[in-house]
């Protein structure tokens, strides 16, 4: 089963959709096993991380910007950075499904992260 939500992002950054995720895994009826989150843009990507502490994702994309800075890149929408760290990044998580809940740790949420904001984007989860 696949289904699909839209968020909209006001800047670049992380966005917790751990209730989204969460929301379209109940409306799913039948034996679960597992979900995957994907993101289809270049510029966006999706990862698990702390969602207890709200410093952790300032200092995810401070990392990330430190780790991808500012240079001479040749692609002409001016957003290479972005393109850079959706592939550091990357574009899905797996996640189980124990007894029709997301097994994810204690501290764990489920983050859209934005690199060239703001946007309109697309999430797309399967559930298997």
């Amino acid at each position: 089963m696949l289904k699909e939500f839209t968020i909209h992002t006001p800047r670049e950054g992380f966005i917790d959709i751990t209730g989204q995720v969460a929301d379209l895994l109940r409306q799913h009826q039948g034996e679960k096993n597992l979900c995957q989150v994907f993101v289809s843009h270049t510029t966006a990507g999706v990862t698990i991380n702390e969602n207890a502490d709200p410093d952790v994702i300032k200092d995810m994309l401070l990392a990330l910007n430190h780790m991808v800075p500012e240079l001479d890149y040749q692609h002409g929408e001016g957003n290479s950075r972005a393109h850079v760290k959706a592939s550091m990044i990357g574009s899905s998580v797996t996640i189980p499904i124990v007894n029709g809940s997301l097994y994810l740790g204690t501290w764990q949420g489920i983050y859209f992260c934005e690199f060239d904001g703001p946007r309109k984007r697309k999430v797309y989860v399967t559930i298997l």
